[in-house]
């Protein structure tokens, strides 16, 4: 009987000071680094998007020094960026979606890069290129979308991808399918994403942007007059007072770091201060897990929790005394994203799901 085909996929990661790359043997990782940037590298390029070739030359040039040649590979998956809304899933890149990443406005982000660099590397290897559940994934019920103001429409903007890959992964473990169950799941990171799925959908999230539970650097959902007052008492600029809200809030404006580890030494060497905004942190995240739960009537098979710092043993433990008679808690520490890019690109070179396609409305 002849073994199962082997399917060598490149998965392409760009963050805002590194590209991650790896090659995979179907979803086994036989290659895999971080290139790094200093900022003396990045510094000519005034828009991520003028990074593109400097960026795709090293991981041309990370193939090369590991010996792989570029004709081997069956599929090239690039992180999604900031696309329009869309669905979950593994999609083809086509034109629309490098037209949207060539030119992304406002939604500038180094992940925007990961597809362009991917289609190509594929161009040239004469393979597939995809990407799979990126950040934008919108699966909102209409209810949903509905702010207090007219003008202000809810969005969905969450660490999709690593979400969904341990949404899958969890209910495998239970012996279910992924949609066949309810489910809570939060990515707890430098960001904080808490989600409602129902039957494979992801129906609802705090944007973990600006909204939600407070994270390690982000301020989460804050009182509005008091953040009005802020705006207007010309203490910040326009751009200062969303980089003090996104990357100096939580964590860094209590304790003055985003390092879980940091904050767990000071507590165990009896800071009670960093105790109680560690606790607040987890009071928010319980809160938000029940506010998910009732957007599932209550009937939740299961909360699971993932990212980093899910990999904080005190924290977990705040969160599930307070969520645990909801249901069963379960923790998949860390985040491994590019063996979900992976694993959404094999599913669709297996058949086992249809590559989605992207077309962002006019």
């Amino acid at each position: 009987m002849s073994a199962e085909p082997v399917y060598p996929i490149l998965v392409i990661n760009p963050g805002s000071t590194s590209t991650k790359v790896a090659l995979f043997h179907d979803d086994v990782p036989v290659r895999q680094e971080t290139l790094r940037y200093d900022t003396a590298e990045l510094a000519p390029f005034p828009h991520i998007a003028d990074q593109y070739a400097f960026r795709r030359d090293s991981v041309l040039q990370w193939l090369e020094k590991n010996g792989i040649a570029v004709t081997s590979l069956r599929a090239v998956v690039g992180r999604g960026g900031l696309f329009r809304p869309l669905a979950s899933g593994t999609y083809r890149v086509n034109q629309a979606m490098l037209d949207d990443m060539r030119d992304p406005g406002p939604r500038e982000h180094a992940s925007n890069l990961g597809v362009l660099i991917a289609q190509e590397i594929a161009d040239r290897a004469g393979a597939a290129a995809f990407t799979v559940d990126p950040v934008s994934v919108d699966e909102f019920d209409d209810i949903a979308r509905l702010s207090g103001l007219a003008e202000v429409e809810r969005q969905s903007l969450s660490h999709a991808l690593n979400i969904k890959a341990v949404a899958r992964r969890a209910a495998a473990d239970q012996g279910r399918r992924y949609a066949e169950m309810n489910m809570v799941v939060a990515h707890l990171g430098g960001g904080i994403s808490v989600t409602a799925h129902r039957r494979g959908r992801m129906v609802d999230v705090n944007n973990a942007i600006d909204a939600g539970p407070f994270s390690p650097e982000r301020s989460g959902t804050l009182p509005l007059t008091d953040l009005i007052e802020m705006c207007y008492g010309g203490r910040f600029t326009k751009k200062e007072l969303k980089k003090h809200l996104v990357g100096g809030g939580g964590l860094v404006s209590h304790l003055g770091t985003n390092s879980t580890i940091e904050v767990e030494k000071r507590i165990a060497a009896g800071d009670e201060r960093a105790r109680l905004v560690s606790q607040a942190m987890a009071y928010q995240i319980a809160k938000e897990i029940g506010a998910m739960a009732t957007v599932l009537h209550g009937q939740v098979d299961a909360i699971v929790l993932t990212g980093g710092v899910a990999r904080w043993q005190a924290l977990v433990e705040w969160i599930g005394e307070r969520v645990a008679s909801i249901a069963p808690v379960l923790v998949y520490p860390g985040e491994d994203e590019m063996l979900a890019l992976a694993e959404g690109a094999l599913r669709v070179l297996r058949g086992e799901e249809e590559a989605q396609h992207y077309a962002p409305p006019a």
